[in-house]
């Protein structure tokens, strides 16, 4: 057999496009000792890969040209030198852009099948819903009767932070794009409101929050951002979780080349907390509580998600790009044959 792989062909001017990636076969990898072989079933596409193709400072290494597309992803043990884990195992880690590989054992994370969907350790039970945790719990600190926004409300950290949100007891309003994926944060999700940025967000914004925001978490910033952020109560925290709106632009730079971002002025007379976070610095740590806890939240019906599926690694490249363009709707994967 041989080994399907995804790789970067160059660094991107700007937006992604095919051309970028070069899809490859290479010889199937042998597990030595105390490694797994894994076949992966689904993939992760998420924003955060956009930076990796950039060779530029950031908090991990950027992707190689001619290496292999990172992305965490849920597999099964194909073989096994580790007595941890059995053929037909299934296990969660960064395995990348491809069909198989092999990983040391001790860095996979087991998931029993029969509490959820094996995808659902990639959005809701994995790093988006982890993500989503770690930062209501460390930086938003949602509290009952107050008002919470969140951007790209009805993606794969969005709905799961709209939701967390609710059950915290505040007054949740989710930002996205279009019609059905408004209806789905509010009729779905069960979101107090919702509100499409492709129409007035002032308007929308004064009608869904009349006494102001207290928490805002940031996936998109541009013109969302500038348009939330005069809204803050005092004393508000903005969660700074992604800033998908400017990935493909040079930094803190808007589509037209001009700096984005609103007025920081009244950081200090309404005494907001901004801060930013990688959920990596200590979310895993807490993998446990929080996969226990979300569990309960959808046995119990509290928690719903959505997830929007390409078929075959050889998409992979184009559901990515319609990723950061805002087509997919859901947390995005890649489910392999």
């Amino acid at each position: 057999m041989m080994n399907p792989q995804i790789l970067l062909a160059r660094r991107p001017q700007g937006a992604p496009v095919p051309e970028d990636f070069r899809l490859v076969e290479t010889p199937l990898p042998d597990p030595g000792q105390g490694e797994v072989l894994v076949r992966h079933r689904f993939l992760s596409l998420d924003p955060y890969q956009r930076g990796r193709m950039d060779d530029a400072k950031s908090y991990a290494a950027p992707v190689a040209v001619g290496g292999v597309m990172e992305c965490q992803a849920v597999g099964q043990v194909a073989a096994s030198s580790d007595a941890r884990f059995r053929e037909g195992d299934w296990v969660l880690g960064g395995f990348g852009w491809q069909g198989f590989s092999v990983r040391p054992a001790q860095s996979l994370i087991p998931i029993d099948p029969q509490e959820a969907p094996p995808s659902t350790a990639l959005g809701v039970l994995g790093m988006p819903g982890l993500t989503a945790w770690v930062g209501l719990e460390d930086i938003g600190e949602p509290k009952p009767g107050e008002t919470l926004v969140v951007s790209a409300a009805s993606g794969a950290v969005g709905q799961v932070v709209g939701q967390l949100g609710k059950i915290r007891g505040a007054r949740v309003v989710g930002i996205a794009g279009g019609a059905e994926k408004c209806a789905f944060v509010k009729d779905v999700l069960g979101l107090h409101a919702a509100i499409d940025h492709r129409g007035d967000l002032d308007a929308q914004l004064d009608a869904a929050c009349p006494d102001g925001i207290d928490v805002y978490w940031e996936n998109v910033g541009g013109a969302v951002q500038a348009a939330v952020f005069p809204r803050f109560r005092d004393f508000g925290r903005m969660v700074m979780c992604g800033m998908i709106a400017q990935y493909n632009t040079a930094a803190g730079a808007d589509a037209k080349g001009a700096m984005a971002g609103p007025n920081l002025g009244p950081v200090v007379r309404k005494r907001l907390r901004i801060q930013g976070f990688i959920v990596s610095d200590s979310g895993w740590k807490r993998y446990g509580r929080f996969r226990t806890e979300m569990l309960g939240h959808i046995k119990a019906g509290r928690v719903q998600w959505r997830e929007d599926v390409a078929k075959g690694l050889a998409n992979a490249p184009a559901a990515f790009i319609g990723m950061l363009e805002g087509r997919n709707f859901g947390k995005q994967i890649v489910a392999l044959d």
